[in-house]
């Protein structure tokens, strides 16, 4: 095993150093944190493995979305089959860990998982195997674990799903339009997987985006409990259709919510990947981060001999956050170019998502709000993220810490 390796290893140079003579000593240059050994700092493509641990398959949209771009990533730069490993399927438990230590013992330089709660295992794996880069998505301990080989990343989300609230916002004002229902009737349904700040900070940014377009918009919120429940998801979605919802989108990973939509003939917004060849009368839109660019970024880093970030994230402008193709067949007219101008001001600055002048809470408008975005014990815990007029979301920690419950959105059964 590699940790039994490196502990030999460092015994032998241990005992080298005791038993020397004559007080002469010898060095050779330590191989960097990245693990880059080249003359030139630099290693060839062909010098690298990487392990990727997925919750789910591809039969998860969440899942999916990181193997495709896994994928898209081993072509770019021409790793062969035995140079990337996938390991699918992993719960968040210690079989994480296994995996994870599995994959390190196969000779992997990088290891990534994408899940939120393989976060611990990760970081255990990343403590007893110093020398590979453990990188793991959606985590928040990355940047006070003080653990130079684990780290955390994700992405401005919220920019693309209150891009894809634009799209939804904009076809509550068509049916309205046409008489389907009236303006105080315009409701959204939503499907959370957990009351987690990353879900409600997703569920904020789309419903904000609709309000953009459609002021007279609400919306209910129904938790699942869990990131992947077909059964679930397709029971909330039908629940929120049955309490007047017009129009239904989602943070969770099955194809249960837009199916029960195309059933029952209602408009979704879906995440992390078109369903256009699954819903066809329905289907608008979706948001997605694109975890390719990322991928890129760990593997140079490392053939490069450079640090990986302790806490990455980027957004709309460098390509990380992204919108499907429009369905153009259910699309409101005019709805792509509301989108290019909103996601132009976006890239610009001109536009915040979470600027305070367009929400309220309990009725007030914030001036200031200390999130929790250290975990921490010896950092303070509460950060100032209201600055300059709006929440400054994932700039603080790249992971999500918007959890304001803000007027105009009702949670059905928030207990999770």
């Amino acid at each position: 095993m590699k940790k039994l390796l490196t502990l030999l290893l460092t015994a032998a140079m241990a005992v080298s150093v005791l038993t020397g003579c004559g007080g002469a000593s010898s060095s050779s240059a330590a191989p960097s944190a990245s693990g880059a050994t080249s003359a030139a700092g630099s290693q060839a493509a062909k010098d690298v493995k990487i392990g990727f641990i997925f919750l789910h398959d591809e039969n998860s949209t969440y899942d999916k979305n990181f193997i495709d771009a896994a994928k898209a990533v081993k072509e770019k730069l021409g790793l062969s089959d035995d140079q990337v490993i996938f390991k699918t399927n992993i719960p968040e438990s210690s079989e994480c860990y296994e995996a994870a230590a599995d994959l390190a013992d196969r000779g992997c330089d990088i290891v990534f998982a994408d899940s939120f709660g393989h976060e611990q295992y990760i970081a255990q794996a990343a403590e007893e195997f110093p020398e590979v880069q453990f990188c793991h998505a959606t985590g928040t301990t990355a940047h006070t674990a003080d653990l130079p080989n684990f780290h955390n990343a994700f992405a401005s989300i919220y920019e693309g799903r209150y891009l894809a609230g634009i799209a939804a916002g904009m076809k509550l004002n068509e049916m309205i339009e046409n008489g389907e229902f009236t303006a105080e009737e315009a409701k959204i349904g939503y499907i959370g997987a957990y009351t987690y700040a990353e879900v409600i900070s997703g569920y904020t940014a789309f419903y904000l985006g609709a309000k953009s377009v459609c002021p007279t918009a609400t919306m209910d919120v129904q938790f699942t409990g869990s990131w992947y429940d077909e059964t679930a998801e397709k029971e909330a979605a039908n629940l929120l259709i049955g309490r007047g919802s017009k129009l239904i989108s989602q943070h969770a990973d099955s194809m249960g919510a837009p199916t029960a939509c195309e059933t029952a003939g209602v408009p979704n917004i879906s995440y992390n990947g078109s369903t256009l060849s699954a819903c066809p009368n329905t289907f608008i839109v979706s948001s997605r981060i694109d975890w390719e660019p990322y991928f890129e970024y760990i593997i140079t880093s490392f053939l490069n001999g450079e640090a990986i970030d302790a806490d990455w994230s980027h957004g709309l402008d460098e390509g990380s956050v992204v919108l499907t193709d429009l369905n153009e067949k259910v699309a409101a007219a005019g709805t792509a170019d509301a989108l290019k101008e909103a996601k132009e001001k976006l890239v610009a600055g001109e536009l915040h998502v979470f600027d305070t002048a367009t929400f309220t809470v309990k009725g007030e408008t914030l001036t200031s709000y200390m999130a929790d975005v250290d975990t921490d014990a010896n950092y303070t815990p509460d950060t100032e993220v209201i600055e300059d007029g709006y929440f400054h979301e994932s700039e603080k920690r790249s992971a999500p810490y918007f959890d304001l419950r803000i007027d105009g959105i009702n949670t059905l059964n928030e207990k999770f």
